[in-house]
């Protein structure tokens, strides 16, 4: 069904996908966990997992292409929820398809999640956003030029295509996690580090934005960019999934450092935030 243009195409995979998910599972998994770049280690801070299994054996999932993105389905209980977390997504750089880009959440959602956490690696279009900091998405401008409800109307059953994005990033799910720092201010949590929120800019990429580019992005009002998390938001929100939008900001954009971008500094700034975005991760979660 690669390409097709005939909109309920991609739902009914989706549809397959997700009957197949839970015949593996043997449960509807309620939150879904999307892994950005540099994230899958923090998963380990979750527990071992009730089942581990390539998302590659799902209709429609595809082995990602990017180093840092694994492309397994873990699946694990967690306080009162029971949470898939996909350990890798596909991106429109690869040459994927809107639709191709969106399966994975739209799998999850119609197997049950009515949360979805997407995280991300993100330049920071601010020097007070420095690499290693976690910050959560209050808003996105989506500069990909593309949509993944575009085409025909989507089948009965999923509401129209002219979706409301007014509150995309769940503001009650961001005061979830704000309730996570105070807690940690008043010592009953581990996670004591700040969580400010920002501005998150897809662009399609692979290559990274020049100097002039990101100064129309802050000129625009983001805070952050990167090449995902925007298609996939808009995809769950379309189904009715409330979504939380956590970016770790791994580099300074270019302009705003003099430094030369590559993705192994990506990686890098990814790996040395583990231990810090898993504990936290570990204390969000079950609260949502």
């Amino acid at each position: 069904m690669d390409g097709v243009s005939d909109a309920t195409a991609p739902f009914a995979l989706a549809e397959a996908a997700a009957k197949e998910l839970v015949r593996r599972v043997g449960e509807r998994p309620d939150v879904a966990v999307v892994l950005g770049s540099g994230w899958r280690a923090a998963a380990g801070a979750l527990g071992a997992p009730a089942l581990d299994f390539p998302m590659t054996e799902l209709p429609g999932f595809m082995k990602p292409t990017v180093q840092g993105h694994g492309g397994s389905l873990l699946f694990l209980p967690l306080g009162s929820h029971r949470v898939l977390v996909m350990a890798g997504r596909s991106h429109l750089y690869e040459g994927r398809t809107p639709s191709q880009v969106v399966h994975a959440v739209r799998t999850a959602v119609i197997a049950g999640a009515r949360v979805v956490v997407l995280t991300n690696a993100a330049g920071s279009l601010h020097p007070a956003l420095r690499p290693g900091e976690l910050v959560l998405v209050r808003d996105h401008i989506n500069l990909t030029g593309v949509s993944p409800l575009t085409g025909a109307e989507p089948p009965p059953g999923y509401g129209a295509r002219f979706v409301d994005l007014t509150d995309l990033y769940a503001i009650r799910l961001r005061q979830v996690a704000g309730s996570v720092v105070a807690q940690a201010r008043n010592g009953t949590a581990s996670w004591d580090h700040g969580l400010a929120e920002g501005v998150y800019a897809g662009l399609p990429g692979p290559n990274y934005e020049t100097p002039a580019e990101v100064a129309m992005l802050r000129a625009l009002g983001a805070d952050l960019v990167g090449m995902s998390t925007v298609l996939e938001a808009i995809a769950a929100r379309h189904l009715g999934a409330a979504v939380l939008g956590l970016s770790l900001v791994t580099n300074l954009a270019a302009g705003v450092s003099d430094r030369p971008l590559d993705h192994a500094e990506v990686l890098a700034a990814g790996a040395a935030a583990v231990p810090r975005i898993g504990q936290f991760f570990a204390e969000l979660l079950p609260k949502l």
